[in-house]
């Protein structure tokens, strides 16, 4: 089936639903509504018409969006494509609308919009329900595993007897590195304006953990090295490679490499699932492994063809033996 056909369907059930079920209890809400409570409750308040034409229009331009990500077809070509598609769609679609029975509820009956009170119990509520159905939608539409089949596979690689070979390739994205030398410079000049008393130790404290934690999730992710050697394959995160993830070639069914993109997988940085995962840095040619247990790692790196032929080649070497 098209997936445009349900999500227009769905999109458009939501969109009656936000708009008919306000007007439908009309006589029984204040204008204006609350809309946003904080600790100490109700904090917030918007017109009747605002908020139903706000809530509609916000929804529909997800809706639409979805519906154009559909329309390109690009996103729904791989398994964790549709299952975030569908998840989103359907998952983003329940917590509008138990987001807006909330509010609705919260007004019902109440003689201004200052006395209106929403249970704690709401939000968890919303959260976890459109969390659930999100996935339920993800996991049901994300079909079969992607097809290996028609993936060229890499030249073969022939290994003298005798002699040890090893691939290494590293990869380094420039923009996370520019981010974590920014979030570098900051975390010295707020320590010299502190050490200046320029800033109290309030202010410090505040602003300090942000930078700190920009800067040690850059170290992490803005470099990547590969090597495929020995027994295993190491995947090294930063720029001295540590943390490393080590994966035995005893793992490994094969190798192949794929062009993938950002918007294939769900974004940057780590994406997928255990047994279906990306390292994505950077769009273009990855290095793909298939492990014995049917799950696969995608990892963009340079060079990924000729180490995908040594771990083909190591592979065969190992079950010869």
């Amino acid at each position: 089936m098209n997936p445009r056909i349900p999500a227009a369907a769905w999109g458009a059930a939501v969109t009656a639903a936000l708009v008919l079920a306000p007007l439908g209890l009309r006589d029984r809400l204040p204008d204006p509504l609350a809309t946003h409570w904080g600790a100490s409750g109700v904090d917030g308040s918007a017109s009747f018409q605002a908020h139903v034409l706000t809530v509609a229009a916000v929804w529909t331009v997800v809706w639409i969006a979805f519906l154009a990500v559909a329309a390109r077809g690009w996103a729904l070509r791989h398994r964790n494509g549709r299952a975030l598609w569908w998840g989103g769609l359907f998952g983003g679609g329940v917590l509008v609308l138990g987001t807006q029975a909330a509010t609705l509820a919260a007004n019902l009956d109440v003689p201004d919009w200052t006395a209106a009170s929403l249970p704690g119990w709401h939000v968890p509520l919303v959260v976890v329900g459109s969390l659930g159905v999100g996935v339920l939608a993800g996991s049901l539409g994300r079909g079969g595993p992607d097809p290996v089949e028609g993936v060229a596979p890499p030249p073969a690689m022939k290994l003298r007897p005798g002699r040890r070979t090893v691939w290494v390739s590293r990869l380094v994205n420039p923009w996370l590195v520019a981010l974590t030398l920014v979030a570098a410079a900051a975390v010295v000049v707020l320590c010299g304006l502190r050490l200046a008393g320029v800033l109290s130790p309030a202010t410090l404290a505040s602003a300090l953990p942000g930078a700190v934690i920009v800067l040690v999730a850059g170290l992490a992710t803005a470099t990547l090295s590969v090597r495929v050697g020995d027994d295993a394959l190491v995947i090294g995160f930063g720029p001295f490679g540590v943390p490393a993830r080590r994966i035995p070639l005893s793992r490994i069914d094969r190798a192949w490499t794929e062009d993938r993109r950002p918007s294939e997988v769900g974004g940057w940085g780590f994406r997928g699932l255990p047994g279906a995962a990306t390292i994505m840095l950077r769009g273009g040619e990855c290095l793909v492994v298939g492990y014995r247990s049917g799950g696969r790692l995608a990892i963009s790196i340079d060079d990924a063809e000729r180490g995908a032929s040594l771990i083909n080649a190591l592979v065969s070497e190992r079950a010869r033996s």
